[in-house]
């Protein structure tokens, strides 16, 4: 019979709810690497550089498990090494015993624990880690994200070393945490680890309001929003009232499930001494699950986090805050106001997988299950899903073609700002 391990107590966000995409950058930078976890650091302190993939604002490293090309989410959201079940099966990993986790969303997910497996970063020599668990990943985050989701990565890699996040230059520098010295001009914030994860002190202020609201809050780069309120955060402080304009949520995705809640803004997200101004909320209505949890005020995401140059040092429990050229800049995007998928082998398949109503896309005739074919005289297979997000970020017409059923139809899509 298997042994059937109980809800883990970590997070294992990795929401999608207001989709835009930076451009990806690839290739390698050849560096001398430091050794770490197995190991002990070298004599000589040289940081190690290694480029990094950004998909809808996650970090997409390349590496190996047991010698076989898989790519991981870099993700301060999770513990251990995970893989994608299916990518598990392809490798023929041992697998043993049942292992359930909670996320976001109500529900569970089912996986199992990994013996015998290691995985590898590229750039990284000397370096290597335990697999832990494997659980179908790909089927919930795949289409999500538009590429294979294959694994995540989270403390145990982290907490060895002082992790580097530049999201500008999209590379990560893996210091010796033993001799890093910050002569920079950021912050250090103090951090406790809860369960393996970076929360953190911060003030919320609520639109209406001059008295800001303390919390504790998850910093977690594997949350694609900006700001995410706990439910009982929200309902405590009154946060959705008339006061504040929201929109409907069309759901994240979690190891739990969908996600429910309201999205609107706050005045203002302030960090140690740095303010963000009116970042996009979040306003979580789940019952059930991590954005339930009345432990943490909320989440602080990906929106957030690259809008600096962050030092993650868990060994002095901080984090450094380094403020980069993106900092001022508005959260000014325009909304589509429509959840899209990607399909298909190549991922190359937009399906509309839901419609806000009173919205662009409403307005413009869209209808869950259309195929969305043709952009601007283009076709679809040319983008990626994380460039069509970071298109309908724009205010100006689309010319879609649309495949509904047998039909071809022609609708014109203007995206603006709906919060």
């Amino acid at each position: 019979m298997n042994n059937r391990t109980p809800v883990l107590p970590f997070l294992f966000l990795f929401l999608l709810t207001s989709a835009s995409l930076l451009g990806i950058h690839t290739g390698a930078v050849p560096v001398a690497a430091l050794q770490a976890t197995q190991a002990t650091a070298p004599a000589s302190y040289t940081p190690v550089t290694i480029p990094f993939e950004l998909n809808g604002r996650h970090i997409i490293l390349k590496g190996k498990v047991n010698g076989q090309p898989t790519t991981f989410v870099l993700d301060t959201g999770d513990q251990v090494a995970i893989v994608d079940s299916e990518v598990a099966k392809r490798l023929n990993l041992t697998l043993a015993g049942d292992v359930r986790v909670g996320g976001a969303g109500a529900g569970t997910l089912t996986g199992s624990m990994v013996k015998e497996a290691s995985f590898t970063i590229d750039g990284l020599e000397g370096f290597s880690q335990p697999v832990k668990m494997a659980f179908p990943l790909g089927k919930i985050l795949s289409p999500r994200a538009g590429r294979d989701f294959e694994g995540i990565i989270g403390q145990e890699f982290i907490q060895e070393f002082v992790v580097e996040i530049d999201y500008l230059a999209q590379v990560l520098k893996l210091h010796d945490k033993q001799k890093f010295v910050y002569n920079g001009t950021g912050e250090s914030v103090p951090i406790k680890l809860v369960h393996g994860h970076p929360t953190l002190e911060a003030e919320v202020t609520p639109v209406g309001s001059t008295a800001p609201l303390k919390g504790r809050f998850v910093f977690d780069i594997g949350n694609g929003s900006a700001l995410a309120l706990h439910s009982p955060f929200v309902a405590e402080n009154q946060l959705l009232g008339p006061q504040v304009k929201t929109i409907k949520s069309l759901g994240g995705a979690g190891a739990g499930g969908e996600t429910t809640g309201q999205i609107g803004r706050v005045t203002e997200l302030k960090i140690g001494n740095y303010t963000i101004k009116s970042p996009i909320t979040v306003f979580s209505q789940d019952k059930a699950g991590a954005l339930a949890s009345d432990q943490l005020a909320g989440n602080i995401g990906a929106r957030i986090a690259n809008k600096f140059r962050v030092f993650l040092d868990y060994g002095r429990n901080r984090i450094i805050f380094e403020p980069n050229s993106s900092f001022a800049a508005p959260y000014d995007f325009a909304s589509a106001g429509m959840s899209v998928i990607a399909q298909g082998a190549d991922y190359r398949t937009f399906r509309v997988r839901a419609i806000l109503e009173n919205s662009p896309a409403s307005e413009a005739g869209l209808k869950e299950d259309d195929i969305i074919t043709n952009i601007n005289g283009k076709s679809a297979a040319e983008f990626t899903l994380s460039k069509l997000n970071e298109l309908f970020e724009r205010p100006v017409p689309y010319k879609l073609t649309i495949k509904r059923g047998e039909e071809s139809l022609q609708l014109t899509l203007t995206p603006r700002r709906l919060v």
